[in-house]
């Protein structure tokens, strides 16, 4: 499937307080050696939840390690009291709330990154070595576009088609962004296994986890005639049920966590949506993964 790339846009994601990067060798100062990193990820959070499927993708689980935080914060400001430690040794007076996901450094017990996208990056490509190749030479234009798409076209939209103050038309319209999306996608899907390879790649990690969070989160804000027009789109959702049936993809799917992430966090109106779940994400997943893994404190 081809994919063309987006304008540049603001993303929504939270501007990353760390953004370093794991270099090719020696001089980068940060580079790749077998257990040296830690990654620390709540699963329930999109972000951790792209890096945790990726970093089983690669078979990296004794590369580097992870420790699984729980999926609700436990500080008022949504921090993790368990990451403050390494939050304050990485940067002098910090103040802003200890968020995941984070790469850390064991040598220094300082924090590389806590930017997503990057760290799923640098997991793929400087940890190589005959692992599968998520970023494909030449690719990078169109994994990118699907990221946009992913952030604009699916989980803003759909936040906006479901925003309790927001204005009749301007919900009517972010729907309508989000099903044109949804369609794209779904005539590209009905001809290919996934998105822009004849293999997974990063953009698959990517509009899985946006799906997830489609059925999981954002429906719960939005009427059942829109969830249904979004669940008409039967060869997106089959791939969806597809790579949830993957261990690496399963095997990280809590939807309990989830669960109480978004009640933790949303303060929206529920919507007739909720009670028109999409895919049974549990019995899929149970398809294909293995044992989920644990909350485990540093």
């Amino acid at each position: 499937m081809s994919v063309t790339p987006l304008a540049a846009h603001l993303s929504a994601r939270p501007a990353a307080a760390f953004r370093g990067r794991i270099g090719r060798d020696a001089r980068s100062g940060h580079y790749a050696v077998p257990r040296r990193y830690r990654l620390h990820l709540a699963a329930a959070d999109p972000d951790c939840l792209r890096i945790a499927v990726t970093h089983s993708l690669l078979g990296l689980e004794k590369a580097c390690p992870v420790t699984f935080l729980p999926a609700v914060a436990d500080c008022p400001d949504g921090g993790h009291s368990a990451l403050r430690p390494l939050y304050d040794a990485s940067a002098h007076r910090y103040t802003g709330p200890a968020l995941a996901p984070v790469l850390s450094d064991d040598w220094s017990g300082r924090i590389v990154s806590s930017h997503g996208p990057d760290i799923a990056r640098d997991l793929a490509r400087r940890f190589g070595g005959g692992r599968p190749t998520l970023y494909p030479c030449g690719a990078e234009s169109q994994i990118e576009a699907v990221e946009r798409m992913c952030a604009q076209g699916i989980e803003e939209a759909a936040q906006r088609a479901g925003a309790a103050d927001a204005e009749e038309a301007e919900r009517a319209a972010a729907l309508d962004t989000l099903l044109a999306t949804l369609g794209v996608l779904e005539r590209g899907l009905g001809a290919h296994e996934f998105l822009i390879s004849d293999q997974i790649t990063a953009s698959d990690v990517e509009l899985w986890v946006a799906l997830v969070q489609l059925d999981t989160v954002h429906r719960y804000h939005l009427d059942a005639a829109a969830v249904h027009r979004i669940a008409d789109h039967p060869a997106l959702w089959a791939y969806a049920r597809r790579l949830a049936a993957h261990p690496a993809f399963g095997a990280h799917l809590d939807l309990d966590a989830i669960a109480r992430r978004h009640h933790a966090r949303c303060q929206g109106l529920e919507a007739a949506g909720a009670a028109v779940q999409i895919l049974d994400w549990e019995t899929h997943a149970a398809d294909g993964s293995a044992v989920r893994p644990q909350v485990n404190q540093p």
